[in-house]
């Protein structure tokens, strides 16, 4: 589930987006202060490639520096047995619903065909939730560009943080985290063509925000942000679920904390910036947030 760019993260303050992006060459990391207190916030991407193992330097030596990583979903405590038995029952479809009955006609005969051409049989997924095969198909598409959840930067993280024997906490629960996408259930139809938009232009979609995570380029970020969240209902529903809600929540859990403990901060990138962003809301908190 993690997968998924879209539950990962945004922009960056007007400060940050005016300065020469050729002065970074690593992925963005901030330093939260106040009162002397200083913790740490980085954005992450949850898939990666053969290039991006190995955290950079700075990351490691703020980790270092931090009581706690402080991530979305602590999955490494999860086996895969217990990740299935415990996304499964969210997954499914309930009270004699098909993904038939939940698609149009047309969208329906689209992921028929898209399926089909991979030699999977759509029965397959009947009795799943239409964001759960969207899930599937992005599953399908990155593994075929090269890149693995396994080496997503936020597991890379807590494989750190494990070996090192820091302590690890999360901001929400794996059930919470997927039931997001049932905010957005009224919209399927809306998320299944924007999923095979995106993957019409992966380049655009996908590449292009990964290659701009590598290079902390908050501006290309911001781009992205703003082609994927845009002013369509979908756009508009999505944003609010996967971002905003998120973002407004975790806020409130860390604000307490960061007056009194050092935390490394690991989420995925596109909850940083924008007005609704953890940088410009810790800012508003009282935080001095300073890119390094």
């Amino acid at each position: 589930m993690k997968s998924i760019l879209r539950i990962n993260h945004f922009f960056i303050m007007a400060l940050l987006i005016t300065l020469s992006l050729n002065s970074y060459a690593d992925p963005a990391l901030y330093k939260i202060e106040k009162n002397g207190v200083n913790s740490y916030l980085f954005g992450t991407v949850h898939v990666g490639n053969a290039s991006m193992k190995g955290l950079p330097d700075n990351v490691i030596n703020a980790i270092d520096q931090s009581d706690e990583i402080i991530v979305e979903v602590d999955i490494s405590k999860l086996t895969p047995l217990q990740m299935q038995q415990r996304s499964m029952p969210l997954m499914m479809l309930a009270n004699g619903k098909t993904l038939k009955t939940e698609l149009t006609q047309q969208n329906y005969n689209k992921l028929k065909d898209y399926f089909a051409k991979k030699s999977i049989d759509i029965a397959m997924f009947n009795g799943l939730k239409p964001w759960a095969v969207m899930v599937t198909m992005m599953q399908i598409e990155f593994q075929n560009a090269g890149y693995s959840d396994k080496i997503g930067i936020d597991k890379q993280v807590l494989a750190y943080a494990q070996a090192n024997k820091i302590k690890i906490g999360e901001l929400e629960t794996l059930e919470q985290q997927l039931q997001i996408f049932d905010n957005t259930a009224s919209l399927s139809n809306d998320m299944i063509e924007e999923t095979f938009k995106q993957l019409a232009d992966i380049d655009t979609y996908f590449i292009q925000l990964v290659n701009a995570w590598k290079s902390g380029d908050t501006k290309m970020l911001t781009h992205y942000y703003n082609t994927s969240f845009n002013n369509t209902p979908y756009g508009k529903a999505s944003e609010q679920a996967m971002l905003i809600d998120r973002n407004n929540n975790w806020v409130k859990k860390l604000t307490p904390r960061l007056k009194n403990e050092k935390l490394f901060i690991a989420v995925g990138a596109l909850h940083l910036p924008e007005r609704h962003g953890l940088i410009k809301q810790l800012k508003d908190e009282g935080f001095s947030v300073t890119r390094l």
